[in-house]
């Protein structure tokens, strides 16, 4: 019985998958070089008008009519309630569903559902959140314009992410670690606890710092279940008015006078601020537990 031995493929179709691949290489380098480009120039120019603003007194006065008196004192302590309470919401309902979800529950056709459901509300444009807070939270609950009213609308967006991103994160730890786990007599709860979330800390992280850093930029929500967009005092509690500083940049960049425009310019500068010690502290949390875990 005889053998065919593999035959090569013609000369001219291996070059011209060579030709391909080059060419699908030079457009998603020049893809990627725009994207750069293009974020470059965009800070760039933030930086160039709103740089000359930035100090400490900006930092420290209340929004006003008059650019050159203009603050972000109450946009800057609305944004922070609102993501801190956000944070202390969304992560343990999230991480919790996912453990259940990926650890706990069983593989039928009720879980597949509200899996699937899961990972379309992921998708779902922010404006139908914003309605559903307004219905829910604002006059359903009585909460009103409130920063626990915003918090628990911006829950309610980030929640899908931070699902999806702990069960990845979850599935990514290796099944010999439980297994190993499981033979040396540890329960169910003792071997997530002490072997899997360890292990999928890094992962979990940053889903959730993706999901607050999404929040954090969120204009649409806030305006619609009724945010202020000229505060002059700084929240004291989760039932206070607030406002953001999406909000706040908004409004600034609206009005046709070229100073509100360096002002807002200086806004985004500090959110950008604000993105970037966030996703700092994530790292550095990541790091010392891959350091531990080593």
């Amino acid at each position: 019985m005889s053998t065919k031995t593999p035959t090569r493929p013609p000369q001219s179709n291996l070059a011209r998958r060579k030709r391909a691949e080059r060419v699908f290489y030079a457009l998603c380098l020049a893809a990627t070089f725009t994207a750069v480009l293009l974020l470059v120039l965009l800070l760039y120019g933030v930086i160039r008008d709103g740089i000359g603003r930035l100090n400490w007194e900006f930092l420290q006065s209340f929004p006003s009519r008059f650019a050159h008196r203009a603050g972000i004192k109450a946009a800057l302590y609305g944004t922070l309630w609102v993501i801190s309470l956000t944070g202390l919401i969304a992560v343990p309902i999230g991480v919790a569903a996912a453990i259940y979800l990926e650890e706990y529950a069983q593989k039928n056709r009720l879980n597949a559902f509200i899996q699937m459901n899961i990972a379309n509300l992921a998708g779902v444009p922010s404006v139908v959140y914003a309605l559903l807070g307004l219905a829910l939270f604002v006059r359903f609950f009585g909460f009103g314009r409130s920063v626990i009213a915003g918090a628990l609308t911006m829950s309610l967006l980030i929640l899908p992410t931070v699902i999806i991103a702990t069960q990845e994160a979850l599935r990514a730890v290796p099944s010999s670690l439980r297994e190993a786990s499981f033979g040396l007599g540890a329960t169910r709860w003792q071997t997530i606890r002490l072997q899997v979330l360890p292990a999928a800390f890094g992962g979990i992280m940053t889903g959730i710092i993706l999901s607050l850093s999404r929040a954090i930029g969120e204009t649409a929500p806030l305006i619609t279940i009724g945010a202020l967009t000229f505060v002059t005092f700084v929240p004291r509690g989760p039932m206070d008015s607030f406002t953001a500083l999406p909000i706040q940049i908004f409004n600034w960049a609206s009005r046709p006078q070229q100073a509100f425009h360096e002002v807002a310019a200086a806004a985004i500068l500090v959110l950008l601020a604000v993105l970037l010690v966030m996703n700092s502290i994530a790292i550095f949390l990541r790091q010392r537990q891959r350091r531990r875990l080593s």
